[in-house]
C-alpha cells in the first residue's frame, strides 16, 4: 500500500497490465495561464476508473517524488504544476481584443508604452514649475518619475504569478484579486474608466482644436477659405479615430503605436527646441508664484504636484500590453516587457525633462496655464517661426492624438465586447464590433463638445488617477507576493502605498480648491 500511496501523488491513471501501451501525450509548448487568457485547451487529468483489480495494483511503476507530474506538464515550473490543477481558464478571452493575439515582443511593448506614456499632458509641465520653482520643480519631477517607474516594474512582475499559476492580463482583474470585487469597483473602476474613456475625450479636444490651428497656419492670414467650426473639427478628428479603431486587437495596432510614438517624440523635441532657440521672453521671471494667503499657497503647490502626477500616464495599460506576449517558464513575458519599457521610458524621461526645463526657461511665469507649451508657441512665436515648422508641429500633435486614441480606446472596446461574449457564448460579430466602437467614439465626441473645458481640471484629475499609478501597485505586491512582514520590501510598499493614497486625497482637495478659487470659464456645448 505504501507503493500505491506514492504513486497516487501523481495524477497517473493505473492501467491493467495486459493493456496495450499508449503513446505519450503531447501538447503545444506551455504558457503560464490566467483565468483569462489562453487559447490552449484545458489540461485535466482523466477520471480514474470506478474500480481497480488486483492486477492493476501489482503493476510496477517507477518510483516518483512526491511532487512529480505527468510528462505533458513537465515544461512548467513546479509551483505552476501544482497551481495548474486549481486554475480555471476562461476560453472566452481568445475572442477579446486584448488577448486575442499573443505574438507581441519587446518592440511592440516599446511602441505601445511610448505612444501611451507621452502626450499632450507633458506640455503642461512648465506650469507646475511656476509654483514650485527650479529646485523643487526638478526634485518633484525626479521623485515622481522614479516612483512611477518602480510601480511600473511591480506591475510587470505581478502580471504572471508562479505561486498561483495566474496571469493577470487586465488592470481590473488584478485589482479584484487584491481588493475584492466590491472594493475594486469603488477604488479602481472609476480611475481606470477615466484614464481610458476620459483620455479619449481629451484627445478629441486636443486633436480637434489643433486641427483648427493647423488649418489656420497652413492657409495663412490672407486665406479666403472659410474654416470649419471647432465642433466640425472635433467631428472630423472623431471620424478619423473611429475609422482607425476598427483594427481588431491590440497587436494589430502596433504599427499605429509606432507612428504615434515617433510623432510624439518629434513634436515634443520640436516644441522645446524652437522655444529655447527663440530665447527667453522679455521680463520673464522665475520666482515661484505666491498666493495672497498661506492656505491658498499650500493648495496651489499641491495642485502643481497634481499636474506632475498627471504627466505620467499609461499604468492602466501596462498589464494589457504585456498580455499580448507569449510566456513560458523559460521565457516569461516580463523579460521582453521590461526591455521595451526601459527603452521607452528613457525616451519619455528625455522628453519630459526637456519640455519642463526648456519650457520654464523660455517662458517662466508667462507660460499659459491652458495648453502649456503648444499654446505658448503660437501666442509668442507665431510671427517669428516659419509657418511650415508650426504646421508640422500641429500635424504631429494630431497624428499622435489619433494613434493614442486607439490604445486607450482598446481597453474600453475589450470591456464592451466581453459583456457581449458572455451573453452570446461566441465571438462578437464583426458588424456589432463596428457599431460598438463607433458608438464609443461618437459618445466621446458628444462629451468633448458638451464639456470642452475638461483640460482645466488637470490637477484634480491627476489626484484622482494618482493611486492607479503610484499606490495600488504597492498594495497589489503586498497581497500577491506576500513579502516577509516587517522586512525592507514590506515597509517600502506599505510606505509608498499609504503615502500615495494620502497624496491623492490632498491633490483632489487642492484641485477642487483651485478650481473654485480661481474659477473656470464654463461653456457647455460651446468649444472654443
Amino acid at each position: 500500500m505504501a507503493e500505491v500511496d506514492e504513486v497516487s501523488s501523481a495524477p497517473i491513471t493505473p492501467r491493467p497490465a495486459a493493456a496495450t501501451p499508449r503513446p505519450p501525450i503531447s501538447c503545444p509548448p506551455s504558457q503560464i495561464h490566467s483565468p483569462s487568457m489562453s487559447r490552449s485547451p484545458l489540461l485535466s487529468a482523466g477520471d480514474h476508473p470506478g474500480g481497480t483489480t488486483s492486477t492493476a495494483l501489482t503493476v510496477k511503476t517507477p518510483n516518483r517524488s512526491r511532487f512529480s507530474t505527468p510528462r505533458f506538464i513537465t515544461p512548467l515550473g513546479s509551483p505552476i504544476r501544482k497551481a495548474l490543477k486549481m486554475t480555471k481558464l476562461d476560453p472566452n478571452d481568445a475572442w477579446l481584443p486584448i488577448t486575442e493575439s499573443r505574438n507581441g515582443n519587446a518592440y511592440y511593448a516599446a511602441f505601445h508604452t511610448l505612444s501611451s506614456g507621452i502626450g499632450f499632458q507633458a506640455l503642461v509641465l512648465p506650469v507646475a514649475f511656476t509654483f514650485l520653482g527650479w529646485a523643487w520643480g526638478t526634485i518633484c519631477l525626479t521623485l515622481a518619475f522614479l516612483w512611477q517607474l518602480y510601480t511600473l516594474f511591480l506591475l510587470i512582475q505581478l502580471h504572471e504569478s508562479p505561486e498561483t499559476g495566474v496571469r493577470y492580463s487586465r488592470y481590473m482583474h488584478i485589482s479584484i484579486a487584491t481588493f475584492g470585487p466590491k472594493l475594486a469597483n469603488w477604488l479602481a473602476a472609476f480611475p481606470i474608466m477615466y484614464l481610458s474613456g476620459g483620455t479619449c475625450v481629451a484627445l478629441i479636444i486636443i486633436g480637434g482644436s489643433t486641427s483648427k490651428m493647423f488649418f489656420s497656419t497652413v492657409c495663412g492670414p490672407t486665406c479666403t477659405v472659410e474654416s470649419p467650426t471647432t465642433v466640425e473639427w472635433y467631428l472630423i478628428f472623431t471620424c478619423a479615430a473611429v475609422l482607425l479603431s476598427q483594427l481588431p486587437n491590440l497587436n494589430s495596432i502596433a504599427g499605429v503605436s509606432l507612428v504615434g510614438a515617433v510623432t510624439a517624440v518629434a513634436y515634443c523635441t520640436m516644441i522645446w527646441t524652437v522655444s529655447v532657440a527663440e530665447g527667453r521672453l522679455p521680463n520673464v521671471s522665475y520666482n515661484p508664484v505666491r498666493a495672497k494667503t498661506q492656505i491658498a499657497r499650500v493648495f496651489e503647490l499641491l495642485n502643481a504636484l497634481g499636474i506632475i502626477a498627471f504627466a505620467f500616464r499609461g499604468h492602466n495599460l501596462i498589464l494589457e500590453i504585456q498580455a499580448t506576449m507569449p510566456s513560458s517558464e523559460k521565457h516569461p513575458s516580463s523579460v521582453p516587457m521590461w526591455k521595451g519599457v526601459k527603452v521607452s521610458y528613457s525616451i519619455i524621461a528625455f522628453c519630459l525633462y526637456s519640455l519642463a526645463i526648456g519650457g520654464y526657461w523660455a517662458y517662466g511665469h508667462l507660460i499659459p496655464k491652458d495648453g502649456g507649451m503648444l499654446t505658448a508657441l503660437y501666442v509668442y512665436h507665431s510671427r517669428t517661426v516659419s509657418r511650415s515648422i508650426l504646421g508640422l508641429i500641429s500635424l504631429f500633435v494630431i497624428i499622435n492624438a489619433v494613434a493614442a486614441f486607439q490604445i486607450y480606446g482598446m481597453q474600453m472596446f475589450d470591456d464592451m465586447e466581453s459583456k457581449v461574449i458572455k451573453k452570446l457564448k461566441k465571438p462578437c460579430p464583426w458588424w456589432l464590433r463596428v457599431i460598438q466602437r463607433a458608438m464609443f467614439g461618437y459618445g466621446c465626441f458628444f462629451v468633448a463638445v458638451a464639456i470642452p473645458f475638461l483640460g482645466s481640471f488637470a490637477g484634480l484629475i491627476g489626484g484622482i488617477a494618482l493611486p492607479v499609478t503610484l499606490a495600488y501597485p504597492c498594495f497589489m505586491y503586498l497581497k500577491i507576493k506576500k513579502p516577509q512582514m516587517y522586512g525592507p520590501m514590506w515597509w517600502l510598499n506599505w510606505g509608498l502605498g499609504v503615502l500615495g493614497m494620502s497624496l491623492s486625497g490632498l491633490l483632489i482637495a487642492a484641485g477642487l480648491y483651485v478650481v473654485i478659487d480661481t474659477g473656470i470659464q464654463v461653456s457647455f456645448f460651446k468649444p472654443h
